[in-house]
């Protein structure tokens, strides 16, 4: 079993992603190169799926095979908890629980648990803190998660479960006596980590480090954090600028943690990688964050295609999951903006000009000294989300907000929306299907619109792991 990865769209974003695409594509830079714009972007290496095709398409569109169900049991419209459980342990839980039984909230086993007890290697990467819902679900059991952290240092009741573990999230391991902590209590869960041998990295200079002294082929299992809470929006990372501040992208964990498992052991590995912040973008109804984290998730497919590719060609039977535990934000690739009839179109060059997440905007203008409705102009809608035709009016909504990150984040977020004719229904989770995609030794198995349950079964089924046995001795 290979990668997993886990990204948290519905089938519009993969539409607004490949129509995206395709106005890059089709639009000549102004540089006077005569390139495509799509080529002088950092999605360049998107631009094969492209070249002499008059539509385009993106890494995951041949290898879709199917679509998932995402009830759980308590809900038409799951939360990431009881979605990430499905996939993890195979059975339909309740909003809030992450790998417990819904009726007697006793923990379950999950594949990662069980892949570690059979003699695999197990890896965890995620954009947001490596403890939130979805990845949790994979080594932890709480009933309405809290004390995640403990899990992932070897203090739960199966000890160590994850040998690399790449994400933020650093503050839920350091004490309250700390300044930069988000722990309630006094533990120092890193000195736990350290104690039982884990190496524990900090910062992309670590990780780098680790690398360039060969730490991928140690044994010592592995927790790197590269920010206090969720990493940047990819938006926001390509333009940091202070080197102590810099984070890898998406693709760069997925080959650390790839390098690090392959050297474990010759039985295999399973890795579960998550694009974690396109679902928080899209709570924010963020058009701008979430278009760059799901071409980042694309990124990171290609890449992985090829890795699997070479994998089964050397005789390591290899297979790649990708799809999401839920829809979020309700997005519509159309929206009626008044009450006539409305046009069909949205308009993908609205996003070209963005070159930062609404969140990361709402933020600066919630922590600027002295913010002028000029400033904003300037400042915020032309260099931020590259508006140029702001007006008064929409000064006037966002002027009472200017102390309020959170609310002048979702101010301009429906300002860039209303001009891309982008709509959302809801700033959580919706109940719609999900895609489904698969690609590798028993994809096939895969095939059609499965419950989310089924994917966690396929996995445990072709990797040969027993569940049963692991639920058994957590409940000793």
């Amino acid at each position: 079993m290979g990668p997993s990865p886990n990204e948290h769209q519905g089938p519009a974003s993969e539409t607004l992603s490949r129509s995206f695409l395709q106005f890059l594509h089709e639009t000549t830079a102004a540089d006077g190169s005569g390139k495509s714009l799509l080529n002088t972007t950092v999605w360049s290496s998107l631009s094969s799926g492209y070249n002499g095709l008059p539509l385009g398409t993106t890494p995951l569109d041949s290898i879709q095979i199917g679509m998932s169900r995402t009830r759980s049991s308590n809900s038409l419209v799951t939360d990431s908890a009881a979605g990430a459980t499905a996939f993890s342990s195979s059975i339909k839980t309740y909003n809030g629980a992450i790998a417990v039984e819904p009726v007697s909230k006793t923990p379950v086993g999950t594949v990662l648990e069980a892949a570690k007890s059979q003699g695999y290697a197990t890896g965890l990467v995620a954009t947001s803190r490596i403890t939130h819902a979805t990845p949790a679900a994979f080594y932890s059991h709480v009933v309405d998660r809290n004390e995640i952290a403990q899990f992932l240092v070897g203090n739960g009741p199966r000890g160590q479960v994850v040998d690399i573990a790449l994400g933020g999230g650093l503050c839920f391991f350091l004490p309250n006596s700390t300044e930069r902590s988000c722990r309630t209590d006094g533990s120092d869960l890193l000195a736990d980590a350290e104690t039982r041998g884990y190496t524990v990295l900090k910062g992309m200079k670590a990780l780098e480090e680790w690398h360039a002294d060969k730490g991928h082929e140690q044994s010592a299992p592995v927790l790197g954090f590269f920010a206090d809470d969720h990493m940047d929006y990819e938006i926001d990372r390509q333009q940091i600028t202070v080197l102590a501040d810099e984070q890898p992208s998406l693709k760069e964990m997925a080959k650390h943690a790839l390098d690090h498992l392959q050297n474990q052991n010759d039985k295999g590995f399973f890795l579960m990688v998550e694009g974690s912040r396109i679902d928080m973008a899209g709570h924010n109804n963020d058009p701008t964050g979430h278009i760059s984290d799901i071409l980042a998730y694309h990124t990171t497919i290609a890449f992985l295609k090829n890795w699997v590719d070479e994998a089964n060609a050397n005789g390591s039977p290899t297979m790649l999951i990708s799809v999401s535990d839920h829809e979020t934000g309700g997005l519509s690739l159309a929206r009626q903006l008044g009450t006539k009839y409305p046009e069909y179109l949205w308009y993908p060059d609205a996003l070209a000009n963005a070159t930062h997440s609404t969140s990361w905007l709402g933020e600066k203008i919630a922590h600027y000294p002295d913010v002028t409705r000029q400033w904003l102009k300037d400042e915020i809608y032309e260099k931020g989300l590259g508006i140029t035709d702001v007006s008064e009016a929409e000064i006037d909504h966002l002027w009472p907000q200017r102390t309020n990150g959170y609310r002048a984040n979702r101010i301009l977020a429906d300002a860039i929306s209303r001009r891309a004719q982008l709509g959302w229904s809801t700033a959580g989770h919706s109940g719609v299907d999900v895609n489904l995609y698969a690609y590798g030794i028993n994809a096939t198995g895969l095939v059609g619109n499965h419950e989310n349950t089924e994917i966690g079964h396929h996995i445990a089924h072709a990797m040969g792991l027993d569940l049963d046995a692991v639920t058994l001795g957590l409940n000793k």
